[in-house]
């Protein structure tokens, strides 16, 4: 493999680096956000978001690298609680609370973990070999 070719796989995989880590932070605020509630009736309670991503490919490289695509709120129905004593309760004392799911946003985010190691780990293996090559070259 050609020292070309170890960066540009290091290249591919610090795109997706960045594109896991655009992935937790969205996956951090809809779970920061999981138990908040609006202040009164007519508000809207906290909206969960979710990351779509693209391949996008680099001209200058010749490569595919992946890219976040857009960060969009999930369009699913609202939680609605009954609790009358509550400000934002309805005549019927619901509360509409965020449509975030803590489980499924903690296996989002164990989804994510998993691919930002495996992306980190071909950056390092490539270092590596890019490292001995040049090692290589000078004896």
């Amino acid at each position: 493999m050609a020292t070309s070719d170890l960066t540009s796989v290091m290249s591919i995989a610090s795109s997706g680096l960045r594109a896991q880590s655009t992935r937790m932070k969205v996956i951090a605020e809809n779970i920061a956000n999981a138990s908040t509630t609006p202040a009164t009736p007519q508000d809207k309670p906290y909206q969960r978001q979710v990351v779509t991503f693209k391949n996008e490919f680099d001209r200058a490289q010749g490569i595919y690298k992946v890219k976040v695509a857009d960060v969009r709120k999930d369009n699913s129905e609202f939680i609605r609680k009954f609790d009358p004593s509550h400000p934002a309760a309805d005549a019927q004392g619901y509360v509409m609370t965020p449509n975030v799911k803590p489980i499924m946003e903690s296996m989002d985010m164990r989804e994510t973990q998993r691919s930002y190691d495996a992306n980190l780990n071909v950056i390092e293996s490539s270092r590596s070999m890019l490292l001995r090559t040049i090692d290589l070259l000078r004896n």
